[in-house]
């Protein structure tokens, strides 16, 4: 009808009187509308956003704070030579040798990958492993209904943590983690040897159970365990096992002391296994760190004597301050005269000397030579019995390079 907009609803409404209110209203609603969009404007220009006010507050090439869920990862390879070049290509002797456990080939140690989300307060560590180390450390977990090799073979690390504020903060965690005994690691990138020692291949690598952990100052703390067994995630008989530390921290020296102790034997709850470790390292020199791990167990037996079994372990490691390159070497003594832990009544004894080197920050290079001794015939041979397996001797040297990546 040609009207304008603003004569529509005059029209439809019928009044000029209305009208007019109508259109003093609009006018002061579009005072408003500019007065806000004004607003807006200086608070844009002198104040800034949130997002922008957050930038202003952190300085300009500051670093972001670290993500509380984290990936890691590493992937261990290794080459190694045994003089005694034994016929089913196995170095050591059945059930150990978790590093360089094939000659004459190369191998996959471990390939390790981490999933790991920081206790604050609470958090977990998932850490699945593959190649030869997971097979060799899992073989003698409990075969039986839901508990099976097969079955753990590739778990290194399950647990949940709890980071509660009792006292200096008890940490809680649960699930299968790694052993509070001895001095080397699981991984070989934290070990000062590529190889292990015999105190570490005869003590647990991991433990499944219920840990606390309290630091009782900035030097001194201590841990409980309430444990399903002697490295076993799936137990062998109806009695648990505990296991305790009290540990020492300074700038220059760590000494822990460390045991565990419960029925160990399958389908036996009353012969109870225990044993004391020890260890300690100290950095004599800003270049010279030593270390000195002492074991002795006893174990209750149905019929007999009771067994026992102990073992010392020496180390050295020489590495300057800024320098890539390291040199380490370990010697140790371990008798099992009961065979009663090795699976062979025996006492070992070993020399290994390891070349580190690091060319770059996340590759690790390690050249060692090992040589092993036993007071019976233990390591495979060249040769084969009438049965098939290999004829023994008491020794055997090897030659080996390592390599991990870590990511």
């Amino acid at each position: 009808m040609g009207m304008s907009p603003e004569a529509g609803p005059v029209a439809i409404r019928g009044s000029e009187a209305y009208a007019d209110t109508r259109s003093e209203r609009r006018k002061a609603a579009d005072r408003l509308i500019r007065g806000a969009a004004a607003l807006l404007f200086c608070a844009g220009v002198w104040g800034g956003s949130p997002a922008r006010l957050q930038a202003q507050e952190q300085p300009q090439g500051a670093p972001s704070p670290a993500p509380k869920f984290q990936v890691h990862g590493l992937v261990d390879a290794v080459f190694a030579y045994n003089a005694n070049k034994p016929a089913d290509h196995a170095n050591f002797f059945p059930s150990v040798g978790t590093s360089a456990k094939r000659d004459n080939e190369l191998a996959i140690n471990l390939a390790q990958a981490d999933l790991v989300l920081a206790p604050e307060p609470v958090g977990f560590k998932l850490s699945l492993g593959f190649g030869t180390a997971p097979e060799v450390v899992h073989a003698a977990e409990v075969r039986g209904i839901a508990a099976h090799p097969d079955i753990w073979r590739n778990v290194v690390q399950a647990s949940v943590q709890w980071q509660t504020k009792l006292g200096r903060g008890l940490l809680i965690e649960a699930g299968v983690y790694p052993s509070h005994i001895g001095l080397e690691a699981f991984q070989t990138k934290d070990n000062w040897n590529y190889t292990r020692s015999w105190l570490g291949e005869l003590s647990p690598y991991y433990q499944a159970g219920v840990k606390t952990a309290y630091p009782f100052n900035d030097r001194w703390s201590a841990q409980l365990h309430l444990l399903n067994g002697w490295q076993a995630i799936s137990d062998g008989n109806r009695g648990k096992s505990v296991g305790a530390q009290l540990a020492y921290s300074s700038a220059k020296l760590s000494l822990s002391f460390n045991g565990i102790a419960g029925p160990e034997l399958a389908n036996n709850d009353d012969d109870v296994r225990v044993l004391g470790d020890v260890v300690a390292t100290w950095k004599a020199t800003p270049c010279l760190s030593l270390g000195v791990s002492f074991d002795a167990a006893r174990e209750g037996r149905s019929v007999g004597s009771d067994a026992t079994w102990n073992g010392v372990g020496l180390y050295a490691r020489v590495a300057s301050k800024d320098s890539r390159t390291a040199l380490a070497v370990r010697g140790e003594y371990y008798d099992d005269p009961d065979g009663a832990i090795s699976g062979i009544a025996q006492t070992l004894k070993e020399l290994t000397a390891t070349l580190e080197h690091r060319p770059m920050e996340r590759l690790i290079l390690k050249l060692e030579g090992r040589y092993d001794r036993s007071s019976v015939l233990a390591f495979a041979s060249d040769a084969l019995a009438a049965d098939g397996s290999p004829q023994r001797k008491r020794e055997q040297f090897l030659l080996l390079l390592g390599a991990v990546a870590t990511f």
